[in-house]
């Protein structure tokens, strides 16, 4: 397939690109762990995404809750232990990452029954006492502000995680999620109007059903959420195999449109026209042991989202950013289908250079000035350019040729590569026999296989426009920058010259 992209130097196209605002994680708990901390340090250093966002801030392992009963008088008193909350928070703002934090799962003492879901039994069912909930929401919020101080009534709070699904909200039970939610936001806000809440935390199952009935009811109620929360997952239903599910991807089409129903729900509110929508978990699957998410084809799928999810969302927080992950227990093999965008040993992924590659564009650009199906350039605040393009194709080869506005008379082009041939860390594992737990010479060879390829020539201006190919095999992405040259020398020193 041939592409033909000439750019005329007056575009301006709507391009909102939010790659960095949140990412997902395992429960909070994990990151008391050695492992998840060095790839969260990993993802930081070459991204750097703001916000963090995942389970499990009021499960057992926390230890946030509990009743203590006096020995010799019976009365019951309940304590609040802060201890590991305030390590997590800690290595979380010494990484430059601050959480969305997700209110949820209940704590055994306070539920009303035992219903529980994943490895780490996160029981999903709902206060015996509101009044307990919303105390330990509060004086939580309250140790966190007189901790870290007023950044925190930034830090978004989202109430619940896909109170639909039944496994997550005892009996998917709409009006008891609504009186979570009600009673959840008019404590927080009693506390300090200056937290930010939102909700419905919702995914892909009677997604619209839902959406409208939150917002009638907070309508209804004369509640104003700050922000909508949903989820968005792209893969028919799982084919199971061992420990693992296979799994076809969706038409993306179909995901942007599913997405634009809910944004034409909420703004066809005129008290909640225009709010801010959340994708608090993205990915192509929603399980974490699919094999798609280790492959370039997933990092190929990826750069097509990032560019469109933007249309109806103001952020998308990728689900996750590392393979430090329990949900289904503890992993058996280094790739095994992971959420993360990294494994362990910090090996980058294909998908991992995707969002790399958009964070540049994002810090970057000026204005957008190309959006297809099959890449994005920005003009550059410095007046170059930088582009990224992608094939979702797994045969055919897509074959690119730029034409851009040009001031000066040299420029440097830069690209890198990611593809099943140049970055394919998944593959330099599988051939050296797939080892369940690599030895560190193992892993050191493995990461040598996980960065782009990349590539630099001298273009000259012609016509006003300066021109470059870009070959994007099946799966591929690749990133291309357009920097002015200026150059400097040495006397004495010709580049080439070697007698």
């Amino acid at each position: 397939m041939k592409l033909n992209i000439s750019v005329k130097g007056t575009e301006d196209i709507a391009f909102w690109n939010n790659v960095d605002f949140c990412v997902g994680t395992g429960r909070a708990g994990l990151a008391l762990t050695e492992e998840y901390l060095k790839e969260l340090s990993f993802v930081q250093d070459i991204i750097g995404f703001k916000h963090i966002r995942g389970h499990g801030l009021f499960t057992d392992d926390l230890a946030i809750y509990h009743k203590r009963k006096d020995f010799f008088t019976g009365e019951v008193t309940v304590e609040y232990n802060f201890t590991y909350l305030d390590r997590i928070m800690d290595a979380y703002l010494e990484r430059n990452i601050v959480p969305f934090l997700e209110l949820g799962f209940m704590p055994n003492e306070m539920a009303s029954g035992t219903q529980s879901v994943f490895y780490w039994k996160g029981n999903t069912t709902p206060p015996k006492d509101y009044n307990d909930w919303t105390t330990m929401v509060t004086v939580t919020l309250s140790h966190l502000v007189k901790r870290y101080g007023e950044q925190v009534y930034s830090w978004p709070i989202e109430v619940w995680n896909e109170p639909n699904l039944p496994g997550f909200w005892k009996d998917a039970d709409m009006n008891e999620y609504f009186r979570l939610f009600k009673e959840t936001f008019l404590a927080i806000k009693k506390l300090d109007a200056r937290f930010r809440i939102g909700g419905p935390a919702i995914c892909g199952v009677r997604d619209k059903e839902w959406m409208q009935a939150f917002f009638d009811f907070c309508k209804k109620e004369g509640i104003k959420p700050d922000f909508a929360t949903r989820h968005h997952y792209t893969t028919e239903l799982p084919k199971p195999q061992g420990h693992y599910g296979y799994q076809q991807l969706s038409n993306p089409e179909l995901g942007f449109l599913n997405l634009q129903s809910s944004r034409d729900i909420i703004d066809s509110f005129e008290e909640f026209k225009g709010m801010e929508m959340h994708l608090t978990e993205f990915n192509t699957s929603y399980i974490p042991n699919c094999p798609l998410h280790d492959t370039n084809e997933n990092a190929a799928y990826l750069a097509y989202q990032l560019e469109r999810l933007g249309e109806t969302s103001y952020s998308y927080s990728y689900w996750t950013f590392g393979d430090v992950f329990e949900e289904r227990g503890v992993p058996f093999t280094l790739f095994h289908g992971g959420f993360g965008l990294v494994a362990h040993g910090n090996i980058p992924k294909p998908t991992f250079w995707t969002f790399a590659f958009y964070k540049r564009l994002q810090d970057a650009a000026k204005r957008c000035v190309y959006k297809g199906r099959n890449g994005v350039i920005v003009e550059t605040k410095d007046g170059g350019y930088q582009g990224i393009f992608w094939n979702l194709s797994d045969s055919e080869q897509v074959d690119i040729q730029v034409k851009l506005p040009a001031e000066d008379k040299e420029y440097t082009l830069l690209k890198e590569t990611v593809d099943e041939v140049t970055t394919n860390p998944l593959k330099a594992w599988h051939d050296l026999g797939e080892p369940r737990n690599p030895s560190k010479s193992e892993i050191e060879i493995i990461r040598r296989f996980a960065y782009p390829f990349c590539e630099s020539d001298i273009l000259t201006k012609s016509r006003g426009k300066v021109g470059f190919d870009v070959t994007v095999r099946p799966h591929g992405v690749v990133y291309a920058e357009l920097k002015k040259r200026c150059f400097e020398g040495d006397t004495g020193f010709t580049y080439g010259r070697r007698e």
